[in-house]
């Protein structure tokens, strides 16, 4: 069988294609000269089952750190334990308003062609997510989102609900490596309309139970000193645009400009974007516009993919698989690990 990189290296020669191929290589070149990369997640990229490849990534340490969306920490837990119950509309284009209405009437959310069910995915996950914000209330516990959603999974009482393979699950993965997730506007989600719901029904004390964006740019701002020593810039690999990407690329002009301190900028630069280019969003903002901010440099590889994420992001992660070795510093000190432990 052809390996997707022969597949990759032989067809993809022109315009998006070559992107592909480019950004691709820059990738594994970054992972092999040592620095770490952040990936960031925006639209509905957990009900597109990105798992699958993913968490393939988390597991074998091509991804160092996530920034996602609130909807993708809980849309691939509400995968795991409610995939048989989805729904798949092929001719999602064609529907009327009256089989819109219809399928909200069974309680089938629509994401493009994919329905999420309200009751065996969401209120299923609301109930098990409520025991963990009132027992952190109680000891008076502030958590982060993804603080929650790691408590839930670790906990194991989703164990024998699960109706996917655990290994097809990013957010397992991730739980599993105790990754650092970025979750900025969380309460941009339905988990978090749910736990206002709770605050205003006096179910929970407080909505500052829950740690916010504000919080979570600090600790950002900690791990990105931390993990760009030596003069090494961390990637940054962008999956659609949105608040998943503007809100942790800022992290380095924060720290060049607003506290007046050195460190490396972003030393590897992918965005997978469908935005159109010129109309002022910042989604569609070419990569040479983010030097101006402060957030790259001249000699930062950069590339925009402008095609469909889910066709594109899968093919990359498949290619750094096949591809990438541990930097030779790296390799030296699992060996002494192993000789240490003989």
């Amino acid at each position: 069988m052809t390996s997707i990189t022969n597949f990759i290296e032989h067809h993809f020669r022109h315009f998006n294609a070559a992107t592909v191929k480019d950004a691709a290589r820059a990738y594994v070149e970054h992972l092999r000269s040592g620095k770490k990369m952040m990936i960031t997640l925006a639209g509905a990229m957990s009900t597109a089952e990105l798992g699958l490849s993913l968490a393939e990534m988390i597991r074998n340490d091509k991804v160092q750190i996530i920034t996602c969306t609130g909807a993708n920490l809980e849309e691939d837990i509400f995968n795991l334990v409610a995939h048989d119950h989805y729904e798949r509309i092929p001719n999602y284009r064609e529907l009327t308003p009256q089989q819109e209405t219809a399928l909200r009437e069974r309680g089938l959310n629509r994401v493009t062609d994919t329905c999420i069910p309200e009751d065996t995915a969401i209120r299923k996950i609301e109930k098990h997510v409520l025991k963990i914000w009132e027992d952190a209330d109680k000891a008076k516990e502030r958590l982060f989102p993804h603080e929650v959603m790691y408590r839930l999974l670790k906990s194991g009482v989703l164990k024998n609900e699960y109706q996917i393979d655990p290994k097809d699950s990013w957010m397992l993965a991730a739980a599993e490596k105790n990754l650092p997730i970025i979750v900025p506007g969380w309460e941009d989600s339905t988990l978090g309309n749910i736990f206002v719901s709770h605050v205003v029904a006096g179910e929970l004390s407080s909505c500052q139970l829950i740690r916010g964006g504000l919080e979570y740019m600090q600790e950002l701002i900690n791990w990105y000193n931390d993990n760009s020593s030596e003069g090494k810039g961390i990637g940054f690999f962008q999956i659609g645009g949105g608040i998943a990407g503007d809100f942790p690329i800022c992290v380095v002009p924060l720290i060049q400009q607003d506290l007046q301190k050195p460190c490396p900028f972003w030393s590897y630069f992918c965005q997978i974007s469908d935005s159109t280019t010129s109309y002022g969003s910042y989604s569609g903002a070419v990569p040479n516009e983010k030097i101006t901010w402060g957030k790259l440099e001249e000699t930062t590889p950069r590339f925009v993919i402008e095609s469909d994420a889910t066709i594109i992001a899968p093919l990359i992660f498949q290619y750094v698989l096949e591809n990438s070795v541990l930097p030779a510093s790296a390799t030296k000190e699992k060996a002494a690990a192993a000789s240490g432990k003989k």
